[in-house]
């Protein structure tokens, strides 16, 4: 065996470190939003969902810009996933208001955490297949930030979760029939972070950061309510496009 041969199959052997720490983070902000939530601490919960997803967007980016893709760190980013985005919000939601619908509310938990697990494994298929400008079914991570943001809101404003159980099983529910949908929503990877913007683009992230800080809690649920309303109304868009263009031809 030659030196080169010899340095690849060592090389082969270790792992990434630094994308693989964002991962781990990822899996800890999951794994802390569980441990939290057991105690009662819902707000921390919720918060600690919302960092993993920080963690969970770094990771990837990170490894693309460092040159340490692998086929471990995808694997391990999925199971990170699963935790952070599946298991920790589904149990965070079923303690904060579904406890007291008994068979109902940890069905709606379930739905909510086996929709992500499809959800993920039908990406990991997908991957150099589907077009990059969508994501089909909504994201888990956004799925994720649903879930966390309606127990943020709640728990900041002193809402008891059980007073409003049915309504919280229907969207966590819904949230989790829309991750396993064939619903388009946008990926936003056409956007060029690299290249210039109107000045007025600037000022217009400014004051989403300023109006983010006045009210954390609501404005991310309405944040990405809206996205989740959106890929419904992109799919019947362009499905109407479609249909008249079939009529014109």
């Amino acid at each position: 065996m030659n030196d080169t041969e010899e340095k690849t199959r060592k090389r082969r052997r270790g792992i990434y470190l630094l994308p693989n720490l964002f991962t781990t983070a990822t899996l800890f902000g999951g794994f802390y939003a569980i441990l939290t939530a057991m105690n009662g601490h819902f707000e921390h919960a919720a918060i600690a969902i919302f960092v993993a997803m920080v963690m969970d967007g770094l990771d990837g980016r990170i490894a693309r810009m460092t040159g340490t893709q692998s086929d471990f760190g995808a694997e391990y980013d999925s199971l990170a996933d699963m935790v952070a985005f599946g298991l920790a919000p589904a149990l965070v939601i079923y303690l904060w208001a579904l406890t007291d619908l008994g068979k109902l509310g940890w069905l709606a938990a379930f739905v909510y955490t086996a929709a992500t697990a499809l959800r993920l494994a039908r990406f990991n298929t997908q991957v150099g297949i589907a077009d990059k400008r969508y994501f089909q079914g909504l994201p888990s991570p956004s799925a994720a930030a649903i879930i966390a943001g309606a127990v943020w809101v709640g728990a900041d404003n002193a809402v008891d979760g059980i007073s409003i159980a049915v309504p919280v099983a229907i969207l966590t529910t819904i949230t989790g029939l829309l991750m396993v949908s064939n619903f388009r929503f946008s990926s936003f990877k056409e956007i060029d972070l690299k290249g210039k913007v109107p000045f007025m683009v600037v000022v217009a992230v400014m004051l989403g950061f300023a109006i983010l800080l006045l009210q954390p809690p609501i404005v991310l649920f309405l944040v990405f309510m809206i996205y989740a309303f959106s890929g419904p109304i992109i799919t019947l868009f362009q499905m109407r496009k479609r249909k008249a263009d079939r009529a014109q031809s």
